[in-house]
Formats: C-alpha cells, sequence, structure tokens
C-alpha cells in the first residue's frame, strides 16, 4: 500500500547501510526521496533502484561532503530548492575516525559530521517543512558512553575514537530534545533512534586494532534493512503522529541516558552549535 504517496522525504547518508535500506523501504510506501551523497557513482545508483521501486516519485539527489560549515549550507540551499515542501527530513549522515582530525572550520571531524550537519541542514531546511512534518535522526546507545566536554568539545586534549562518537551521539539526543522544545506548537515533530549494531560499511575507513575489531563483530550485526526498520517507523507511521523530542529504540520510545536527559545542557550545546554555524540561537 502506498501510504506516502505524494510524500517528499528528504535524507543525509542514504547512499549505504541503513540510509540506504531506509531510502528504499520508503520510496517502496510512495515517497518520493531526495537525499545526499558524497559520491555520484553511488547516487546513480541508488537513483536507479529508487526509480525502479517507485518510477512515479521523481526522485533526486544533492552531492556534498557534509564535514564542513560551507558544504552544509550549500547542500542545504540545494535540497531546499529540489524539495520545497519536505514531509519527512531524516539526519542519517554520520561517521567514526580512528584519529583526530579538524576540518577547515577548525571542528574535530566527528562533531562536524555527526553533529553540526544535523543542525545546519535542518535549521536550513526548517522553512519548508509541510504541516504535520517530521524530523528523524540517527543517534546511538553510544550517547552513554561519556557527558559533553563543553570546555574541549573537539578534543584537542586527547582523542578518542570511541569517546568522540559516543558524544557525537549524544549531541544528536540533546540537540532533538533541543529542537522539540522549539517546535512546539507547529505541528511538527522531532525524534532520534538508536539502529543497533548493524552490518554496514560503517568504519570501512578504520586502520589497525579497530579494523580488527569491527571486521570481528560484523558476522553478528543486524542487516541494514533491520536496522533501518525503527527508521522507517518514526518516517511513516501513524502510530508516531504528534510524537516528538523522544529517543526510540525497537520502535519503543526509550529513555535515554541521565546526562542526555538534562535540559540546561541540551540548551548550552544548542546555543554553542548556533554560535558554530552563524545562524540565530
Amino acid at each position: 500500500m502506498k501510504t506516502l504517496a505524494g510524500k517528499t522525504i528528504v535524507i543525509t547518508g542514504a547512499t549505504s547501510g541503513i540510509g540506504e535500506a531506509a531510502a528504499e523501504g520508503l520510496a517502496a510506501k510512495g515517497a518520493r526521496i531526495v537525499f545526499v551523497a558524497r559520491s555520484a557513482q553511488k547516487a546513480r545508483a541508488l537513483m536507479e533502484r529508487l526509480q525502479a521501486i517507485n518510477s512515479q516519485g521523481e526522485h533526486d539527489w544533492v552531492q556534498a561532503d557534509l564535514s564542513t560549515l560551507a558544504a552544509m549550507k550549500q547542500a542545504g540551499s540545494a535540497l531546499a530548492l529540489k524539495a520545497p515542501k519536505i514531509d519527512v527530513l531524516v539526519n542519517n549522515a554520520g561517521a567514526v575516525f580512528d584519529r583526530r582530525q579538524e576540518t577547515t572550520d577548525g571542528l574535530e571531524m566527528t562533531f562536524a559530521v555527526n553533529h553540526m550537519a544535523y543542525f545546519v541542514m535542518t535549521e536550513i531546511l526548517r522553512p519548508n517543512l509541510v504541516a504535520g512534518a517530521r524530523i528523524v535522526s540517527t543517534s546511538s546507545g553510544a550517547h552513554a558512553f561519556a557527558p559533553l566536554d563543553f570546555d574541549d568539545l573537539q578534543a584537542v586534549n586527547g582523542f578518542s575514537a570511541a569517546r568522540a562518537y559516543g558524544r557525537s551521539k549524544l549531541c544528536n539526543v540533546l540537540w532533538t530534545r533541543a529542537l522539540a522544545r522549539r517546535l512546539e506548537g507547529t505541528g511538527f515533530t522531532a525524534n532520534c533512534f538508536h539502529p543497533g549494531g548493524v552490518s554496514t560499511g560503517f568504519g570501512s575507513n578504520m586502520k589497525g586494532p579497530w579494523r580488527f575489531v569491527f571486521g570481528l563483530i560484523k558476522p553478528f550485526m543486524l542487516t541494514p534493512v533491520k536496522g533501518a526498520d525503527t527508521l522507517v517507523y518514526l518516517a511513516s507511521s501513524d502510530a508516531v503522529k504528534g510524537k516528538t523530542g523522544g529517543y526510540w529504540v525497537k520502535r519503543k520510545l526509550t529513555t535515554p541516558s541521565a546526562y542526555a536527559q538534562n535540559e540546561a545542557c541540551a540548551e548550552r550545546l544548542w546555543a554553542i552549535s548556533a554560535d558554530i554555524a552563524g545562524m540565530p540561537g
């Protein structure tokens, strides 16, 4: 049944893993998919699959590497033109890095890609959201690894891949809560979710012991389709209509870590993010 016929869904990180599975699953429900991709080759391949699944969708894409503020803003502006009316915005692009890398903006790469891209893209595309629009963002159970260090958000004083990744996912939960408060009374909703351990290309850029660990656990991980299930559910199910500010696991509203519920930290992160992006707070 084409329950999403006539709907436009924008997805970042859609050419692999759970983003790819979600794009195909939502297209099968009748949605038009507009996505962001770094690789033109992967984008064209996904476009072919989306057209085969839903030939009426008029799917489209934007090429961007969401690691710099300029690229985020350029991609957001391009998406705004291709998707003037957005029913669902899915923030899914993400990565993990085995060593500290700094973007041209002076941001630690994990923080930039996994958090700032969500913030910037959503702020640019907010005016395009239609009545009842949903914002769905990929977080992780790793958000409970460690609290944020507001004195060192860019991990200058010692870097750990696991800690940087966990903190970026904590940012996703805190930001979702702050966003949901700002959306009160608009009819828009914002939720995030934990997909579970999913067997994808995620972490393939890692080296040394990290590559070994990812290779070791991969056979025991979920398929991308199973990992994308909660994403598709939050994007399409009538059962979550009007529900906002939540952290979801296996289609269930779940309590995140105690730190992830700290409203003062959520507001502080929002203010810092807005300042970094050069956007209104």
